[in-house]
Formats: structure tokens, sequence, C-alpha cells
């Protein structure tokens, strides 16, 4: 229990996020661009009474304009310090165009070592292998 004052309970501040591997046929991998992180998977904050699946398939529709199912659960990275969890989907497109958002400046399917070199940040690259791994899954990755 986390208290603030005196018998006072203040909840834990958590923040769940949900993010997609999304490959189509040529098996390319989804990203977009963000304005702050650079090349990443669609993802974002899971809403107050919204499932996993359901901020998954929002998000991605959200930031890229693709439409996607979700295949499977692959797995989570924890952001211990921050509080932050990443829940992790594969998915695959069933309609849309590729459209930046105000969250992406760019969107578009790109090789897998291709999208692995256009991604930045090292966590994130490390997020995709994990999730194109048959072997690895389901993950549970604290940081």
């Amino acid at each position: 229990m986390t208290k603030s004052s005196p018998n006072v309970y203040t909840p834990p501040k958590h923040i769940v996020s949900a993010a997609t591997i999304v490959l189509n046929e040529k098996n390319e991998i989804l990203l977009i661009k963000g304005p702050k992180r650079g090349w990443e998977m669609p993802g974002g904050q899971v809403e107050e009474g919204e499932s996993l699946k359901e901020a998954a398939i929002r998000e991605t529709k959200e930031e890229s304009g693709i439409e996607v199912e979700i295949l499977k659960f692959c797995g989570i990275f924890q952001n211990v310090n921050r509080s932050i969890c990443n829940t992790l989907f594969l998915a695959k497109p069933i309609g849309g165009e590729c459209t930046t958002s105000s969250e992406s400046l760019e969107v578009g399917f790109y090789p897998i070592d291709k999208a692995l070199e256009m991604v930045e940040v090292s966590n994130f690259r490390e997020r995709i292998e994990y999730c194109l791994d048959d072997a690895s899954q389901p993950f549970c990755i604290d940081f």
C-alpha cells in the first residue's frame, strides 16, 4: 500500500500500452515515424474500459490508417522505473491505407532487415525481434 499521508490510500499509477507488429503478405513490417522517437511500431495507451487487443487495433488505425486483425499475443516489455507495461501483439493488415496522423510523420511497410535498421531505439528493435521469434514467446522482459 502506498500512502501519501496518514490513512489515505493512493493507488499505484501504471501506464499500460499496446502495440502491434503488423506483417503484410510480403512479410514487410508496418512502421510509423513519430515526431519524438523516430521509426517504431504503432501503439499507445490503453484507455479505461478498453481491452488490450482493442487498444492495439485502435492505436494502429489512428497512427497508420491500417486496420488490423490480431493474430496472437507475443509478450510484455515492462519499464520498471517508469511503471509502464507495453503489451505486444502480432497482427496482419485487413484494410485501410497508410495515412499519417498527428502522431506519425511517415507510415509504410518495410522489409524486416530494413525496418530493424530504421528503428533507432534499441529497445524497440528488440521488441520487434522478440515478436518475430516464436521460440521466445510469450516473453516478459523488464528493464
